[in-house]
C-alpha cells in the first residue's frame, strides 16, 4: 500500500494548496520576466507571418482598439511565464502525486512527463517552421490590387497560440499510444483494422481544432495525424503486451488439460 493512501483528506488538501501556491508564483515570476522581452517574444511569433505578408504592402501588424496591443503584450507575456514555470509545474505535479503510486508506477510517470514535454515542444515547433509558412502564403496569396491583407495583432495572436497549442497535442498520440499499449488496453491489430475509422476521426479532430474553416488549413493538421497514427500502429506492434492477447489461449489450454 502506498504512503499517500494513509495521508488525512486535509492533508491532501493543504498540500495541493501548498503546490498551488508555488505554481501560480512560478508563473507570476515566469510573466514579469517574459513581459521584459514581450517585443521580441511576439516578434519571433510574428515572424512567419510577416514574411508572407505581400511586397509593397504594410510589413507590420496593426491594431484597432486603444488596449488591443497593450492586452496582446499581456497575452504573451502569460503564455511566455507558463512556459518558462513548466519545470515547476511538472515537479509539483510530480511531487503531488509521486507519493500515491506504486514503485513500478514512479518509473514510468517521471519518462512520460518528459517526452509528453517533448512531443507537445515538438508538435509546436512542426506547425511553426513547416505549416505556418506555407498556410499564411496561402492565405496572403489572395491578395490582389483591390485587397490586401491588414492583420490585427489580436487576430494573429489567437490564432497563432491555437494552433500551435492544437499541433502541440496532436503530437501527443505516440506517447498515448505507448501508455496503452503498455497497459494492454490496445494493440496493433486493433489499430490496423480501426484504421478506415481513424481517418474519419482525424479528419473531424482537425475540423475541431483547426481555428479557421477552411480545408487548407484542416489538412495540414490533419496530414500529420494520419503519420502519426501509422507510427502508433508501429510503437503499439513493438511495445504492446503480447501477454495480454495471449492470456485467453493460455487459458484456454490449461482448462482443457484439467
Amino acid at each position: 500500500m502506498s504512503s499517500e493512501e494513509k495521508m488525512p483528506f486535509t492533508e491532501h488538501l493543504v498540500e495541493l494548496r501548498k503546490r498551488l501556491i508555488i505554481c501560480i508564483v512560478s508563473v507570476a515570476v515566469g510573466f514579469l520576466i517574459s513581459y521584459g522581452f514581450k517585443e521580441a517574444i511576439f516578434g519571433w511569433l510574428m515572424r512567419p507571418m510577416i514574411a508572407a505578408l505581400p511586397e509593397g504592402g504594410t510589413q507590420k501588424l496593426i491594431y484597432t482598439g486603444p488596449v488591443e496591443a497593450l492586452m496582446t503584450y499581456l497575452k504573451v507575456s502569460l503564455v511566455g511565464g507558463i512556459g518558462l514555470a513548466t519545470p515547476v509545474l511538472l515537479y509539483q505535479f510530480w511531487s503531488f502525486v509521486a507519493p500515491g503510486l506504486y514503485t513500478h508506477e514512479r518509473r514510468y510517470l517521471y519518462p512520460v512527463l518528459i517526452s509528453s514535454t517533448l512531443f507537445f515542444l515538438g508538435g509546436a515547433a512542426f506547425g511553426y517552421y513547416l505549416v505556418f509558412p506555407f498556410g499564411f502564403q496561402f492565405f496572403t496569396s489572395f491578395a490582389n490590387e483591390y485587397i490586401t491583407p491588414m492583420i490585427t495583432t489580436r487576430e494573429y495572436f489567437s490564432f497563432a497560440v491555437k494552433f500551435l497549442l492544437a499541433f502541440g497535442l496532436i503530437f501527443e498520440l505516440p506517447l498515448i499510444t505507448f501508455i496503452f499499449a503498455k497497459i494492454g488496453i490496445i494493440n496493433n491489430k486493433f489499430l490496423r483494422k480501426q484504421r478506415k475509422y481513424a481517418v474519419v476521426i482525424i479528419f473531424l479532430i482537425a475540423a475541431v481544432l483547426t481555428p479557421t474553416p477552411d480545408a487548407f488549413n484542416q489538412f495540414m493538421m490533419a496530414a500529420p495525424m494520419l503519420v502519426l497514427y501509422e507510427m502508433s500502429v508501429w510503437i503499439a506492434h513493438f511495445f504492446g503486451r503480447k501477454e495480454a492477447v495471449e492470456e485467453p489461449v493460455k487459458q484456454e489450454q490449461t482448462e482443457s488439460a484439467a
